[in-house]
């Protein structure tokens, strides 16, 4: 029988497995340095998804773990995806306790909306009132 748990130990997580999906197999992420992907971590509070002891997923928390979060990175290797594991890695995030009583916590998505809407995120209730600044190909100019 599989063993499935989540750890936010970021002494547990597979680092060059996180970089090279986020900069090799990610939309959002590609070109991204290794010191990039060590900084994030450091500074963020990090789910990792593990199987039998092997990470298989990943999802990222940008907080104040008082009034905002920002879910970033989240992923599930290709060869695990259709068994849950997104739903259960989602559910884990949003059960942690020093992301509860958030004024707003935040993510942007192009493909899993769906996924998204069961754990209660919806389009802004008032687009008009975010703003962004964004620079999609930042990673390509460092090399």
């Amino acid at each position: 029988m599989e063993t499935l748990r989540i750890t936010t130990e970021s002494a547990d997580l597979d680092i060059p497995l996180i970089h090279r999906f986020l900069s090799q197999e990610s939309a959002w992420a590609r070109g991204i340095p290794l010191s990039t992907v060590e900084e994030a971590i450091r500074n963020s509070l990090n789910f990792g998804l593990l199987l039998d002891g092997a990470q298989v997923g990943y999802a990222r928390v940008i907080t104040d773990y008082a009034t905002f979060a920002y879910l970033v990175d989240v992923f599930v290797l290709e060869e695990h995806r259709g068994n849950g594991y997104s739903a259960t890695l989602m559910a884990a995030v949003m059960e942690h306790p020093r992301l509860q009583g958030l004024r707003r916590f935040m993510l942007a998505t192009s493909t899993a909306h769906g996924l998204y809407a069961k754990f209660g995120f919806t389009a802004p209730l008032k687009p008009q009132s975010l703003m962004e600044r964004f620079a999609p190909n930042v990673y390509a100019a460092t090399f």
